[in-house]
């Protein structure tokens, strides 16, 4: 009886949240602002953000303020739901953890890879930040390879990272250490999905994250092919060991002369003709947009509280990256039809 309410809480809730996600006015209204300042005050006032914006000083905001504010809510939103779906509350808090983790150490190695270290700042949350193992502080400062490992002390992350160590003769090689970083991540939740008791609740979950993780493999085949002319053995040595495609199919995309041919190849695939619809601009936009869509789906549609659950939060973590492409397209004046381009949200 007790499981069946918690159930039945789990659905109504992450329902309830779902409907007071951003609509298609508040979206448009969102890229006729010209401010950051302009920005977080509508979002204080017209959004269900009004609770982590609640106080602030929005004259003064800086885009990582937003964002960081703007992460709570994400937070606040997982912790009310694990709180009755306790089959995965606590390993999904984990989860969550991790992906904020690798985030902030894949920031600090893009901008030192850019040269520009003192740039970065770390923007995890506090209900976050105070469990985590790094040294955020050290992580922020950083100034070169040996502080980011020095920071990831008595964590996974300094093992898996330090094979990539650069060197005069060779630079970081920001791409495999990425992908180091998102194969432990995602080897974590492919565990924790594997762990729940149901097997229908475990297909269903598989089958978002493996949705996911192909259309992101095939879009680091179009990129490396297009943008580094790479060859079968670099391609293949940084796909994520995930998905759904067979290795027959993969091959067939590392193996293709250019970028057009992978398009075409995915299309014939189950998994190209289920995203055949789906419009996109550029291929790195296609993963997002299909689990943007798959989430829609289950969340109103799926009887099992993890895979509603996971819906949400992957579909409130795409919102989340919506709103931060309007401030960052928007700090670079960008038109907002251009803007709208970027967008997961492609609904007006």
């Amino acid at each position: 009886m007790l499981s069946t309410l918690s159930s039945n809480v789990v659905l109504a809730k992450a329902r309830a949240m779902y409907g007071r996600r951003l609509k298609a006015q508040q979206y448009q209204d969102l890229l006729n602002c010209h401010s950051v300042t302009e920005i977080a005050r509508y979002l204080a006032n017209n959004t269900d953000y009004d609770k982590v914006l609640a106080g602030i000083n929005d004259r003064d905001i800086y885009r990582g303020q937003l964002e960081n504010r703007l992460k709570q809510k994400l937070f606040a939103d997982s912790a009310s739901l694990c709180r009755y779906e306790l089959s995965t509350s606590d390993v999904f808090a984990v989860f969550l953890l991790q992906r904020n983790e690798v985030g902030q150490i894949l920031n600090a190695l893009l901008h030192l890879n850019a040269d520009m270290p003192k740039e970065y700042f770390f923007s995890m949350p506090s209900t976050l930040a105070m469990h985590s193992h790094i040294d955020l502080a050290g992580l922020s400062n950083a100034e070169d390879f040996d502080s980011i490992l020095s920071a990831l002390s008595h964590t996974p992350y300094k093992a898996l990272l330090d094979p990539f160590r650069p060197s005069q003769e060779q630079p970081l090689n920001y791409t495999a250490a990425e992908n180091a970083l998102y194969t432990y991540l995602y080897s974590n939740l492919y565990d924790i999905i594997e762990s729940h008791p149901l097997r229908s609740t475990k297909q269903d979950l598989k089958q978002l994250l493996d949705l996911y993780l192909d259309l992101m493999n095939f879009a680091r085949i179009v990129r490396l092919k297009t943008h580094f002319q790479a060859g079968p053995d670099y391609i293949r040595s940084n796909l994520l060991p995930f998905g759904s495609l067979r290795r027959d199919q993969v091959e067939k995309m590392i193996h293709a002369k250019d970028a057009e041919e992978v398009r075409e190849l995915l299309k014939k695939t189950k998994l190209g003709k289920r995203t055949s619809k789906i419009e996109y601009n550029f291929e790195d936009q296609l993963a997002e947009r299909a689990l943007y869509h798959a989430c829609k789906h289950s969340i109103h549609f799926s009887v099992h509280p993890p895979v509603v659950m996971f819906s949400y939060i992957f579909y409130t973590q795409i919102e989340l990256m919506d709103i931060t492409n309007i401030v960052e397209g928007i700090r670079y004046k960008l038109p907002p039809e251009e803007i709208k381009k970027l967008l997961a949200f492609s609904n007006f």
